[in-house]
């Protein structure tokens, strides 16, 4: 690896920026078993709204990470589904959720400790 290997036209930087939406990640996790509808996925992943959820599933569809199926019903039952190509960032978002499991509390805690005012203001994430 280069020390140019994080630049904005690098293959590592595209791989960050698809992992850093907060959605994206979660949404590929949660299509890990299978095929499943768009209100389905709401109802696993929780707390994302479903244009938040469309949004996203057409971004992954649009990098080939996703498939978005269409049944031949009318009006058509849609799931979507990893392709080959989502389905090798499982082993990279599970890394980071075991990463997070095991350091979260550490991470919090420098959260907190940041957040605890002294002479000047915290700062503006608190």
């Amino acid at each position: 690896m280069t020390t140019d290997a994080f630049l904005a036209d690098c293959r590592a930087r595209l791989a960050f920026d698809l992992l850093s939406n907060t959605w994206n990640p979660v949404v590929l996790w949660a299509l890990r078993d299978g095929p499943r509808r768009p209100v389905d996925l709401r109802e696993r992943i929780g707390g994302i709204s479903s244009k938040v959820l469309t949004e996203t599933l057409r971004r992954l569809q649009f990098n080939g990470l996703v498939d978005r199926l269409a049944g031949p019903d009318a009006p058509s039952r849609v799931t979507y589904q990893l392709t080959a190509l989502g389905r090798t960032l499982l082993a990279p978002i599970d890394a980071i959720g075991a990463w997070a499991f095991e350091y979260g509390d550490e991470v919090m805690a420098a959260q907190k400790a940041a957040c605890i005012p002294e002479s000047q203001s915290p700062p503006s994430t608190c």
